[in-house]
């Protein structure tokens, strides 16, 4: 665009599926640079936490899509990379204010763990390399089926700056025709620990496995911003059939 001067241009466009081309002339903006009249969302980056990893090293994390900052929509994904990430701080959730881990990424290529091949609505997905694999030494979970969900207790693993831990929640209510598939499950955080250090549900814990009688039976995915303690969670067979 920088290199037309100003000459018509043809842009193919990709809307909701269907393909066209658009001819456009571009303009000289105040600094005198050729521009468009549009913007791109070009990446995203961001801290979340891994769901599961199966016997193939396919992985499952956040339970819900990554979606873009200004129009909400899902971003469409052309390739990514998943890397380990240092947590650095902790800004704690309140009533009203969402709390926060912010992590560190060095994106240098021994940090790498995998590549991330899929965005959807359930979450996104990929393969971890066998470097990446061969550090997770845990056995295999069964898993819980929505209808095997019952309330009351349960845990969560998730990492808030050291290893990851499991940490006490209960199960308060599951809707099993939500309409919002990441909201099946509603928790809320009875762990001392996690509530003095995180307040509760936190940004960057979406994705964190939600555990109950010993089978994976979820993960979460949305804090209730007026109650930092409470939050949703979606089904894991709604992750694992995406």
């Amino acid at each position: 665009i920088e290199e037309s001067n100003g000459e018509e241009l043809v842009l193919t466009i990709l809307r909701e599926d269907q393909e066209f081309d658009l001819k456009v002339r571009p303009e000289r903006n105040q600094d005198g640079e050729y521009k468009l009249g549009i913007w791109i969302r070009d990446n995203a980056q961001g801290v979340g936490t891994l769901t599961y990893l199966d016997e193939n090293n396919s992985f499952g994390a956040l339970g819900h899509g990554i979606n873009d900052m200004d129009t909400a929509t899902l971003m469409n994904l052309k390739n990514g990379s998943l890397y380990t990430t240092e947590i650095v701080s902790i800004t704690k959730g309140e009533n009203g204010t969402p709390g926060e881990l912010t992590g560190v990424i060095d994106y240098k290529e021994s940090n790498k763990m995998g590549t991330i091949e899929a965005n959807t609505v359930e979450g996104i997905f990929g393969e971890l390399n066998e470097s990446a694999a061969s550090h997770i030494t845990t056995q295999a979970m069964p898993i819980g089926l929505k209808q095997e969900v019952d309330l009351g207790p349960a845990q969560i693993l998730c990492s808030v700056g050291g290893a990851p831990q499991l940490y006490d929640v209960k199960i308060t209510s599951v809707h099993l025709d939500h309409d919002n598939i990441n909201r099946g499950i509603e928790l809320q955080i009875t762990d001392k620990t996690l509530l003095e250090t995180t307040g509760g549900i936190v940004q960057g814990m979406s994705g964190s496995p939600i555990i109950q009688d010993g089978k994976l039976i979820g993960a979460v995915t949305h804090v209730l911003v007026q109650d930092p303690t409470r939050g949703f969670g979606i089904f894991i067979e709604n992750m694992l059939i995406q």
